[in-house]
This record gives structure tokens, C-alpha cells and sequence, in this order.
């Protein structure tokens, strides 16, 4: 629609014409001149191709261009004032209205209300902290002001906390527009860090400024408390400022004078959390009153998104904690075996998940490998993740068989809820053996790459998923050389939108193979380099699902550092104990430790013989340390106590926890084991 001057707007006088800025930067929030001579009310017609009218189809109601003269051609009575073209013309062709007329006003109000979109816009932009005060700055230098102080309380509140202690208020960010001669334009300006002529002017009351003190007190009823209380911006000049800034910037800071300043308090949902001050060099137009209308929404917004940083900051740090503490801390170091491991969430915003892995010791240098993955990643998945890990930890801690594990957290699944599903590989290694029993309950089968590079994918019965109830599960065995390396994962790793899980596997296995190449055949690729090296394997769109990946290096215990017997529950048991100990120390060359191994072999021998009633079973195992097993079929585990006096007992275990590197009880569906270890002099 096109607006048409009436006859009583015509007649009224000209507005005297603005003088125009120094520095066409401080334009960019006011109106542009109007072109023409405002002496003779021409008016230079706009170029572009709406601003012509047709030639064959004129349009009656659009003004025409003055004639030389500066005489209108337009019918009817001329106009006593400047004559332009409408302000839906001027919107159209860029050209400006005359200083002084309504539409030039909204010409300026509209110019604001666009800047502050923008700059909103790239505040809200913003997830963390950092990004949130860094939008407000870039948004408004060189826009808006040239130099900005952001102050944020320290330590910042998060959400309903009352904080505790004075109001401290620190530098957290500070931004200022460079000169040519600093060697530096800004990238990341809504200009596409173009750089504009007012670059050149030096700048010397901003440089002043923007050292101002990192800390700040806010006393508590002093001007700087007062003005933060009243939460509306302020120039710098008013007297609130003048006594509240001295506190902020510290003592012998100068701002430009005039209007050239403005302080805004940051309020987020129930407190202030900050201050930010907006400046302007002297040779750039003084802040106007509506620039604190401008200063409030953009204190307001970065306040505001400033809170909600601090919740999202606090919601992330809880869900690290979580997932931290769900998985193991530290991997054991068991004989036999080395372990390495990765976690990887699904995505930033969801850090936490159900997927977990872990290596539990057993009885006989034996190791449990489980990985497992609870259906989501959300923090209910990762409680139901955290009990199912529980409950796993408990069951290994009996020893019972894999099939029965996975029966059990089958059972404890359906306990928390009927739509409680995960899927789980239970694995158990024996070094001694070099024998590895799997029981898997609906997950993606694990990968062995053996010492000669070849990877191969181990055929293990699939099963059901944990939770569906009513189902068995079945475990096989199969060898474990030694140099071969075992690969469990859950299928975040194999599985994406971009491919099925069975594409997956067979690119995991070949970059496992093409990694063992590296190496050769005879030396297996570095544990933690291998881990890496599958993880690259994941492209830009393949990471649809949390991942947990362990991995197991079998090195086994050769049979000639293995030493075992089967000894009858009898009074003579205890000598002949120390007597096939002492023989295995010569063989293995390590006599002096001869009196060390035979006392502590004496005494747990000595308390199994006193309760079995079955064969007892002595084991020595030579490792990095020598290791000491003693089994019976008595399933109540030792206890540490303080003998007394009189007692003709009990002080075996004393003597094995003061002497023994390490030692422990576990019990079995069979009995127990009672070990220690001893350093290797």
C-alpha cells in the first residue's frame, strides 16, 4: 500500500537536516541523510529497478522526480516542504526521508528493533557459558558500542541455590573494537568482518578502560549494590554511575564523557548475576535514550540464557558424575590378561546411557568380561544400567557358570519393570587353561584377532534379550591362545542409520586385520593404539548410540609357572604342603623365598585340613609375583581377628596379612579359595 502526503503535511515547514557523524558506524543505529537539497525541495530519484516507474503504464500515485529547477511535475498544489517518496517507497529503494518527518522516526525505531532481533538471535544461539557472553559481545561491537565489560558473579548460583558469602563480581569477558594499527579486524561481525573507516581513529579513552580489575566486592548498601538492585540501565554520566562504576572498573578509571556510557545490570530469574558496560569513543554519537531500551533486552537475554547455561552446565556435570560412577573407575590387572577400554556417549546432549563394561577377578587368576547395553540413554537407562551391573558384579562374585549369570539378571531385569530390556555378553577367562567360556543374551558377537592378523567373528548362540523372561541361555567354550586379542562392544559401535549391524561387524573385523598388518605377524598391535584405531573406524553419521568397548590381550600362564596338587585333609597335609612348595621354589629358582612361602603355606593349609572333608587343592602360580591358592569344600570364608593370649589359634591370617603383598577369600558353589601373593625378590 503507498502513503500519500496530505495537503496539510505539505504545508508544514522543514525539519532542520541532522549533522552527519563522524564516523559512519554511529549511523548504524540512526537514520541515514536524505540525498537532495533540502534548499530547493528536490529530491534525487532512487536507483534500482522497483524505483522506476513503468513508462508505458505510469502510476498516478507514485511522486515523480523534480525537474532541474526543483519544480515539481506532479499534479495539483505544490508543497510548501520537501517533497520524497512515501515511507513503503522508501523501504523499497533504500532511500532515506528527510530529517525531521514521522516515518524518519520510525525509520530509527525500526533500525533498533532490527538490531536487537539480531543480536537476540545470536545470544540465544548459545549453549554453554562461554558462548552465551561471547554472542553479547560480537552482537554488539561494533554495532552497538565499541567496547563491552561483561561482569558475572563468583561463583555463579544455580537455580533455586541461595549463594552464600559477599557478592563478587569478575571479568569474564571484555571486547573492544581494534584499530588498523593493533593489525586486527574482527571475523565474526554481523558485517562479515569487513573493515569499516573509523578503524583508523586511535583509541585512547577505551584502551584505559578495558584494564579495568578482574575482581570486584559489591558492598553491601554501596552505589554499585544500588544500581544492581535497580536492575534498569544507566548512563555513565547520570550519579548512580558516576559512583557505582569507580567500584566496578576500580579506582582511576576514566570513561569517555557525555553519554558515551551505559551500565546494565544482568538479572537472570531471581537474582542479578552480573553487569555489563557498554561504551563509546568520543568521536562517535552519544548513546540516545532509547539505547537503554536497547541495553535492557540485550542484558535481559544474555541473563536469561546465562541461567539456563549454568542449569544445562550443572545437568551435563550430574550426568558425567553418573556415568563416571556406573563404570569402572580403573580396569583390574589380572594374571594373565590386559585389558584396555573406551566410552563414548551418544551425543553432547546425551551424555549418559546404558551401556557398560567390565572386568571382575576370579578365583584361580580367572577373569570375567562383561559388556552389556540397556535399552536408551537417558538417565533411567543408566540407573537400570548401574543395578544390572550390580547384580552382575555379585553373581561373578559366586562364580557361577556364564549361562547362569545371564539367567539371573534375566530374573533381577523383570523385577524392575516388564519393558526392562538389555542385551549381554558374559565371557570367563582361565589363563591356565587358555580357555574362554561365553554365554551371550542377544548381543553382537565379540571379535578375536589372533596373533597372525587374522580377525574372526566367534560364533556364540545369540539368545534373548535380558528381560524377556522364560528363556535359557548357553555357553560354549572355546580356546584363547596366547597374543590373541578379544573384542567386546555394544552396537553403537557396528550399528548406525547409514548401515545394519551385520555391514558393521564385517568393517570392524577388516580394520581389525588391517590394523594387525601393521605390526606383523609375529608382535599384536599396542592395546590402546587398537581401541583408538576401531573407534576412527565411525564416521561423521555413525554415532546414532552410546558405545562401550572393551578389550582383552590374552598373554595366559605358561604350564611351567603352573605348580599343582590334590592334598588329603590329614594331620601330615601341612608338612607335605611345605615340602612340594619349597621343591616348586628350587625348580623355579626362587629359594629365598623359601621361608616366607613355606610359613604362610603352612598356615592356610594347616585351617583348611582342620574343617574339609575333602581333598584340598594347593596352587602356585609364577607370574610378576608369586601367587599361592589353597581350595576346600567349606564355603564359609576366614576371618581377620585378634587372638588372645590363651588362644592356641587363630593367628595364621595375621601372619598372612602382615607378610602377603595381597591377599583374600573367595567363595565358590564348590567351597572357597583362600590366596595371597608375594612380591618376587
Amino acid at each position: 500500500m503507498t502513503e500519500h502526503l496530505t495537503p496539510h503535511e505539505g504545508r508544514k515547514a522543514p525539519a532542520a537536516r541532522p549533522t552527519a557523524p563522524a564516523d559512519p558506524r554511529g549511523a548504524l543505529l540512526r537514520s541515514p541523510e536524505p540525498m537532495g537539497d533540502a534548499s530547493s525541495g528536490a529530491h534525487v530519484p532512487p536507483s534500482g529497478e522497483h524505483s522506476q516507474p513503468s513508462a508505458a503504464e505510469p502510476d498516478p500515485h507514485r511522486p515523480r522526480p523534480a525537474p532541474e529547477g526543483g519544480v515539481p511535475t506532479q499534479p495539483g498544489p505544490a508543497p510548501a516542504g520537501p517533497t520524497g517518496p512515501p515511507d513503503g517507497e522508501e523501504r523499497r529503494s533504500g532511500q532515506p526521508r528527510p530529517a525531521g518527518s514521522g516515518p524518519v522516526a520510525m525509520r530509527r525505531d525500526g533500525d533498533r528493533l532490527r538490531f536487537v532481533g539480531a543480536a537476540t538471535r545470536r545470544i540465544a544461539r548459545g549453549i554453554d557459558l562461554d558462548e552465551i557472553v561471547m554472542g553479547l559481545c560480537r552482537a554488539t561491537v561494533p554495532t552497538f558500542s565499541d567496547a563491552i565489560l561483561v561482569y558475572l558473579r563468583d561463583p555463579l548460583p544455580v537455580g533455586d541455590e541461595r549463594p552464600t558469602g559477599p557478592l563478587v563480581l569478575r571479568l569474564r569477558r571484555s571486547d573492544r573494537l581494534r584499530s588498523i594499527e593493533e593489525g586486527a579486524e574482527d571475523p565474526d561481525t554481523e558485517s562479515g568482518g569487513t573493515t569499516l573507516p573509523a578503524l583508523q581513529v586511535v583509541q585512547n579513552d577505551i584502551t584505559d578502560v578495558m584494564g579495568s580489575a578482574e575482581l570486584c566486592e559489591v558492598r553491601p548498601g554501596g552505589a554499585l549494590a544500588e544500581v544492581l538492585r535497580g536492575v534498569r540501565p544507566v548512563f555513565a554520566d547520570s550519579a548512580a554511575a558516576q559512583a557505582a562504576l569507580p567500584e566496578l572498573l576500580g579506582e582511576g578509571r576514566t570513561l569517555p564523557g557525555g553519554q558515551r556510557g551505559i551500565l546494565a545490570p544482568l538479572r537472570g530469574r531471581r537474582r542479578v548475576i552480573g553487569a555489563a558496560v557498554f561504551l563509546r569513543r568520543p568521536d562517535r554519537p552519544a548513546f540516545e535514550a532509547d539505547d537503554l531500551l536497547v541495553a535492557a533486552q540485550l542484558a535481559t537475554h544474555s541473563a536469561l540464557g546465562i541461567d539456563k547455561a549454568v542449569l544445562y552446565g550443572r545437568e551435563a556435570y550430574i550426568a558425567d558424575e553418573l556415568q563416571r560412577t556406573m563404570l569402572p573407575e580403573t580396569l583390574p590387572r589380572p594374571t594373565g590378561v590386559r585389558l584396555a577400554s573406551r566410552y563414548l556417549p551418544a551425543a553432547e546432549t546425551a551424555r549418559v546411557g546404558g551401556d557398560w563394561y567390565d572386568a571382575i577377578p576370579l578365583p584361580g587368576s580367572r577373569v570375567a568380561l562383561v559388556v552389556g547395553d540397556v535399552m536408551g540413554h537417558s538417565m533411567t537407562s543408566a540407573a537400570i544400567m548401574g543395578q544390572l551391573r550390580t547384580t552382575a558384579q555379585t553373581l561373578a562374585g559366586l562364580d557361577l557358570p556364564p549361562q547362569e549369570v545371564l539367567h539371573h539378571l534375566d530374573e533381577q531385569a523383570q523385577r524392575l519393570g516388564s519393558d526392562r530390556m538389555a542385551t549381554c555378553l558374559y565371557a570367563v577367562y582361565d589363563p591356565v587353561s587358555h580357555r574362554i567360556t561365553i554365554a551371550n543374551a542377544g548381543h553382537p558377537p565379540p571379535v578375536l584377532l589372533h596373533l597372525g592378523g587374522r580377525a574372526e567373528v566367534l560364533r556364540v548362540p545369540p539368545g534373548a534379550p535380558i528381560g524377556v523372561g522364560g528363556v535359557d541361555f548357553e555357553a560354549v567354550e572355546l580356546d584363547a591362545p596366547a597374543g590373541a586379542t578379544l573384542l567386546l562392544y555394544t552396537d553403537g559401535l557396528v550399528e548406525s542409520r547409514l548401515r545394519d549391524v551385520w555391514t558393521g561387524i564385517e568393517q570392524l573385523r577388516e580394520r581389525l586385520a588391517a590394523t594387525a598388518q601393521l605390526t606383523g605377524p609375529d608382535h599384536p598391535p599396542p592395546l590402546e593404539a587398537l581401541c583408538d584405531e576401531v573407534l576412527d573406524m565411525l564416521g561423521p553419521g555413525d554415532r546414532d548410540d552410546d558405545i562401550a568397548l572393551l578389550a582383552a590381550r590374552f598373554d595366559g600362564i605358561a604350564p611351567s609357572d603352573v605348580a599343582y596338587w590334590f592334598l588329603e585333609p590329614e594331620n601330615a597335609t601341612p608338612s607335605r604342603a611345605r615340602r612340594l612348595a619349597r621343591s616348586a621354589l628350587v625348580r623355579w629358582g626362587l629359594e629365598e623365598m623359601t621361608d616366607s612361602v613355606e610359613l604362610l603355606v603352612s598356615e592356610v593349609v594347616t585351617n583348611a585340613v582342620r574343617y574339609a572333608s575333602r581333598p584340598i587343592t594347593l596352587r602356585l602360580l609364577r607370574t610378576d609375583v608369586l601367587r599361592c591358592e589353597v581350595g576346600d569344600d567349606v564355603p564359609q570364608l576366614p576371618r581377620l581377628r585378634n587372638a588372645r593370649a590363651t588362644d592356641e589359634g587363630g593367628r595364621g591370617l595375621y601372619l598372612v596379612n602382615k607378610m602377603a603383598r595381597r591377599w583374600g577369600a573367595t567363595r565358590l558353589s564348590t567351597g572357597k579359595v583362600v590366596w595371597f601373593e608375594l612380591n618376587r625378590n
